[in-house]
């Protein structure tokens, strides 16, 4: 198969994507409970919803700011295994804080003094989980796989990652307001299962020479993204992708208070939003692999995102048609989908979602495809850099709209506007590659 699913049953594989499953499912279960829980049961102020949305992604996104080049030379230097192990470890520690945060809220007990405070604390140093994982799920490909199926393993990563932040939310929705305790005891249990299974990641050294790490955060930061961004491929790849990721943080911020004020729907609802998101990315990264057969190319990533920007702006016009005849009381799953225009807004999301997965997907297999085995936790590295600072920009952006008093169903324009963007950065990266194969083959002649 294209899709190469055949790496699932080898041990090179399956134990980090297993991994990585738990690690996207924990993430995204505590996350999502916890903003619909604030979201729903706490706040009241569409504007002060928005902003606590926006605050929490911008938490959630700042450790790959401050932290990815310290995680991208720790990756290079150190065994990759070795540290997702530990940070893993790490995992149940943070996850005990978060639980707390949501024991204390679910039973009203300092609720925004202290139970908030400890949400967030938790969703920070998640980020700050993901930050060091982030480097070396990508970059322990090319360590692992032959050459052929570095494309693919990519794709079920991606695909993988979907899968899970689609369970997630799933179990989310249902349980952020009237279960938060079993959240609490399954964010806890998952941990500890997702530290077990990474324990049988086999040993993957460092490729290159050991050098001295530089642990000044700021000169460190600002050396691995100029080395890394003089390959042109290199360079256009991570800022595609820091586009597509700024406006899947300003959909994901927009989500919930947009389904709760404007389409008028329960948390499970604002949670299915979430999971149609999830099962496009999903549909979208096998596909595309499909449609490369398995080569690395940026070749329909132009079209794939203006496909993109089309779908949001379907996705706004049958918004604003909804607003026009709004419910009076919040829908449940049902009452929303027997709702008249629920199947074209999801179709709407669906469609969103597919183009951006066949957008992403080979983007990141240029990371570690055009680099040295060496230097390919810290290419991640600096793509997280410049990613992170791209969406806690579209976060800010979002927070700031949100209190000017923009209405949220018209920030999804400014989705669409960085469509177009992404779509012309998508276009160079296409010439950079086609320009790299032309003195490859000069080469070779």
């Amino acid at each position: 198969m294209l899709t190469s699913t055949h790496l699932l049953r080898t041990r090179r594989f399956l134990p980090l994507f297993v991994t990585q499953l738990f690690n996207a499912f924990n993430d995204n279960l505590y996350k999502t409970t916890m903003v619909l829980f604030v979201v729903y049961a706490v706040y009241s102020d569409p504007a002060t919803e928005a902003s606590f949305s926006g605050l929490a992604s911008g938490l959630f996104i700042l450790p790959f700011f401050l932290l990815s080049a310290l995680a991208g030379q720790l990756a290079d230097m150190r065994d990759k295994a070795k540290i997702i192990r530990t940070v893993k470890a790490c995992e149940i520690g943070l996850m005990i804080i978060g639980a707390s945060g949501l024991y204390l809220a679910y039973n009203g007990i300092m609720v925004h003094t202290v139970a908030i405070p400890l949400l967030l604390l938790a969703l920070f140093l998640t980020g700050v989980q993901s930050t060091f994982l982030g480097p070396i799920k990508y970059a322990i490909l090319p360590q692992h796989l032959k050459k052929d199926e570095v494309l693919a393993g990519t794709g079920l990563v991606e695909a993988g990652t979907y899968v899970a932040i689609l369970a997630g939310t799933i179990l989310a929705g249902p349980i952020a307001v009237d279960y938060t305790g079993w959240a609490a005891i399954g964010i806890i249990v998952t941990a500890c299962i997702g530290y077990l299974v990474s324990r049988q990641v086999p040993s993957a050294p460092p490729m290159g020479e050991i050098e001295k790490l530089d642990w000044h955060i700021l000169r460190a930061s600002v050396k691995l993204v100029r080395d890394t961004m003089h390959n042109k491929e290199v360079y256009y790849a991570i800022l595609a992708i820091s586009f597509f990721w700024t406006i899947g943080a300003v959909l994901f911020i927009q989500f919930p208070p947009l389904a709760k004020n404007t389409i008028m729907a329960s948390p499970e609802v604002a949670s299915l939003f979430l999971v149609v998101f999830s099962i496009g990315v999903a549909i979208g990264s096998v596909a595309v692999n499909a449609l490369l057969k398995g080569r690395v190319s940026a070749r329909y990533s132009p079209v794939s995102v203006i496909v993109m920007g089309l779908f949001v702006v379907a996705f706004y016009v049958v918004a604003k048609m909804w607003q026009a005849d709004q419910p009076e009381t919040l829908l449940s799953v049902s009452e929303f989908i027997a709702w008249p225009m629920a199947a074209i807004l999801l179709l709407c999301l669906l469609g969103i979602s597919i183009a951006g997965g066949m957008f992403v997907v080979p983007l990141y297999a240029f990371l570690t495809t055009r680099v040295s085995p060496d230097r390919a936790s810290r290419t991640i590295a600096a793509n997280n850099i410049v990613n992170s600072g791209a969406m806690v920009a579209g976060s800010l952006a979002a927070m700031a709209l949100s209190a000017a008093g923009v209405p949220i169903t018209e920030q999804v324009l400014l989705c669409a506007a960085m469509c177009l963007f992404s779509a012309w950065l998508g276009k160079r990266l296409v010439a950079a590659e086609n320009a790299a194969a032309e003195v490859a083959a000069a080469a070779g002649a």
